[in-house]
C-alpha cells in the first residue's frame, strides 16, 4: 500500500499500526509461565490471541471507551428506569470474554473450584484480554469472583451457578431467572467510611424471608449487573446480601442509580452512586460476618487486578518496541541506539517479572484446596503481588508512552487510554497501605505459616539474606511504617523464586542483581544490563 501524501510533505518514518498480532504467539514470557504453571492448551490461547490481536477488536476497544455509558434514570412517562446504555462495542466485548468463559470456567457447575490448571488457564486469556480493553472486565472479574462468597448459600448458588456459568451474553434488562447468563457487581464502600466498610450505615431490615435495604453506596460497580453483593447492617452487624436488580415478582428493586461516576479512566465500565428504598435483599452467610464473606470475593478480585496490570505493561511495552524499531532518529533506529535499548530492556524485564508472578500466584489458587503450603502461599503474597504490580505500572506505562514521544500522548495512541486505566488496579480492592497491612495481618495472624513462606522463597544465599530483613522488618515493633519497603522486597523475593521457575536462569540473575542487590537507579534505563542481555530481553518480549 502506498504511503499518503499531501500537497506540502510525504508522510514516512512512522511505525505501522500494532494489530492482527497474535498475543500469544508474540509473547515468550507468556507461553513460558504457561507451560512452567500448567496452563494448559498452547494451540486453544494461540486462537484467544489472533481473535483478541485483530484490528478489529482493537478497534472495538477505542469505540467502547469513546462512546462512554449514559445512565438513563427515568423513561418518556416518568417511571423510574435507571438503566445504563452502552455502545454495542462494549457489548461485543463483553459477549467474547463470556464465550471464552473469563468469568466463570474457574468453577464447577455446583460452584466448587474447578480443578487445576483453570486459574492459570484462565489468567493467561485475562492477562491478553486486558492489553486490549481492561474495562469491561469489571464485571467478568466480579462475576467469577462472586461465586466464592454465594457458596456460602448451597440453595441460592444451586439456583444461580447454571445461568452465572453460561457462556451467552444476556445484556437485556429482566430478572435474572429468565437470561440466558447473568452478570453480577458489588457495592460495598460509602461516603464516610470508605475502605473502613464497618462504618457503613447502610441497614437491613429482616422481612419474612428476605431484609429491605435502605442506605446508599458511593461507589457501586457495573449497575447494569444483574444482582450485586452488598454490606449493610443488619441486626447482628455488618452482613453481607445478594440484591438483585428485579424481586422475585417481577417488579424492578429499590437501586436509584444518583449519576454515574466521572473517571480518570476505566471509561468504557459503568461505575455508579446508588440509593437502596427498601431493597430486596437476600442474606449471605450469618448475620454480622459480611467483611469474612466479602473477602473471599476480593481475594480473587485482587489476583485479577494484579493480572490486569500486567497485561496493561504487556501492551505498553509492546507499543513501545514496536514503534523503537520501525522509527528512526539520527540515522539510526531507536532500537539500535543504546539508551533506548537499554530502557527498553529495562521495561521488559519487569514485565517479564510481573507476568511470572501473577501466573504463580495462579498456580498456588489452583492448588490452595489440596496442598496447604499453596494456600498460604496465596494468602501472604495475593496483596504483596497487587502492591508491586498494580503500583508498577502507570509510571511503566509513562516510560512507554515517552518512547513514543508527542505521539504517544496524543490519544490517537493507545498509551493515554492504557495509562488512565492502570490506576485504578491500585486503587481499587484496596490501595498500596492496604495491601501492605493485609500481609502484615496474615503475617500476625498464622506466624508458623508466613514463616513457612518465607522459608521456602529463600532458596539462594541472597534470597535469604533478603528474606531475614523482610521478616525482621514484617515482625517489629514497627512494621506499619516501614510496610511498603518489606513488601516490595517481599514481592521482588516472590519474583526471583517465580522467574526461577519459568525464565532462563540468566534473566532470574540479573533480576536479582538489579533489584534486590541496588544496582538500580530510580528511572527505567539505569539498571546494569549489558547489550547482549538488551538484545535477547527484547526478543523474547516482542520476536
Amino acid at each position: 500500500m502506498p504511503a499518503p501524501s499531501f500537497d506540502t510533505h510525504e508522510v514516512f518514518n512512522q511505525s505501522p499500526p500494532y494489530a492482527d498480532v497474535d498475543l500469544f504467539a508474540s509473547d515468550r514470557p507468556l507461553q513460558d509461565t504457561v507451560a512452567a504453571f500448567g496452563g494448559g492448551d498452547g494451540a486453544a490461547l494461540s486462537a484467544f490471541g489472533q481473535r483478541w490481536g485483530a484490528g478489529v477488536m482493537l478497534e472495538e476497544a477505542r469505540l467502547a471507551n469513546s462512546y462512554t455509558p449514559v445512565l438513563r434514570t427515568f423513561d418518556a412517562k416518568g417511571f423510574r428506569r435507571d438503566v445504563v446504555e452502552f455502545h454495542p462495542a462494549y457489548h461485543a466485548l463483553m459477549a467474547e470474554s463470556i464465550r471464552e468463559g473469563l468469568h466463570a470456567s474457574t468453577w464447577q457447575p455446583n460452584g466448587t473450584p474447578a480443578p487445576a490448571p483453570s486459574q492459570v488457564a484462565r489468567a493467561a486469556r485475562f492477562y491478553m484480554a486486558a492489553q486490549v480493553e481492561s474495562g469491561h472486565l469489571c464485571p467478568i472479574t466480579m462475576t467469577r469472583a462472586s461465586v466464592a462468597a454465594l457458596g456460602g448459600e448451597p440453595a441460592l448458588i444451586a439456583r444461580l451457578m447454571p445461568v452465572i456459568a453460561s457462556r451467552s451474553y444476556d445484556a437485556s434488562f429482566r430478572p435474572w431467572t429468565e437470561k440466558s447468563g447473568m452478570t453480577l457487581g458489588m457495592g460495598m464502600t460509602e461516603k464516610q467510611g470508605g475502605t473502613d466498610v464497618r462504618a457503613n450505615t447502610t441497614t437491613a431490615t429482616p422481612s419474612e424471608d428476605y431484609y429491605r435495604l435502605t442506605g446508599h453506596k458511593w461507589f457501586m460497580s457495573a449497575p447494569m449487573c444483574d444482582a450485586f453483593l452488598v454490606l449493610a447492617q443488619a441486626p447482628g452487624g455488618l452482613t453481607c446480601f445478594f440484591v438483585p436488580r428485579f424481586r422475585p415478582d417481577g417488579s424492578v428493586n429499590a437501586l436509584r442509580f444518583q449519576r454515574l461516576k466521572d473517571k480518570l479512566g476505566n471509561r468504557s465500565n459503568a461505575s455508579s452512586e446508588v440509593e437502596f428504598t427498601e431493597a430486596y435483599g437476600l442474606r449471605i452467610g450469618d448475620e454480622g460476618r459480611g467483611v469474612r464473606t466479602i473477602l473471599q470475593m476480593v481475594q480473587l478480585t485482587r489476583l485479577d487486578c494484579a493480572i490486569s496490570s500486567a497485561g496493561l505493561m504487556r501492551m505498553a511495552l509492546a507499543q513501545a518496541v514496536h514503534h523503537a524499531r520501525h522509527r528512526s532518529v539520527f540515522q539510526r533506529r531507536l532500537a539500535d541506539q543504546p539508551a533506548m535499548r537499554t530502557v527498553l530492556a529495562d521495561m521488559a524485564l519487569d514485565v517479564e517479572v510481573a507476568v511470572a508472578l501473577v501466573m504463580r500466584l495462579c498456580r498456588a489458587f489452583d492448588l490452595a484446596t489440596v496442598d496447604e503450603n499453596e494456600a498460604a502461599y496465596a494468602r501472604m503474597l495475593t496483596p504483596a503481588i497487587k502492591y508491586w504490580v498494580c503500583k508498577t505500572a502507570p509510571g511503566f506505562i509513562y516510560e512507554a508512552m515517552e518512547c513514543l514521544g508527542g505521539n504517544g500522548y496524543v490519544e490517537d495512541s493507545i498509551l493515554p487510554r492504557l495509562y488512565r486505566e492502570a490506576p485504578v488496579n491500585a486503587i481499587w480492592e484496596g490501595s498500596g497501605n492496604v495491601m501492605c497491612l493485609d500481609v502484615l495481618r496474615a503475617v500476625s495472624r498464622d506466624p508458623e505459616a508466613a514463616d513457612a513462606v518465607l522459608g521456602r522463597l529463600a532458596v539462594t544465599p541472597e534470597l535469604r539474606e533478603a528474606i531475614n530483613g523482610i521478616a525482621a522488618t514484617l515482625m517489629s515493633t514497627t512494621a506499619e511504617s516501614h510496610a511498603r519497603s518489606a513488601v516490595e522486597r517481599l514481592a521482588f523475593v516472590a519474583a526471583a523464586g517465580a522467574l526461577a521457575q519459568c525464565a532462563p536462569a540468566d534473566t532470574a540473575d540479573l533480576f536479582v542483581r538489579t533489584r534486590l542487590g541496588g544496582r538500580r537507579g530510580s528511572m527505567y534505563g539505569s539498571s546494569e544490563i549489558d547489550n547482549n542481555n538488551a538484545a535477547k530481553f527484547l526478543a523474547r518480549a516482542v520476536p
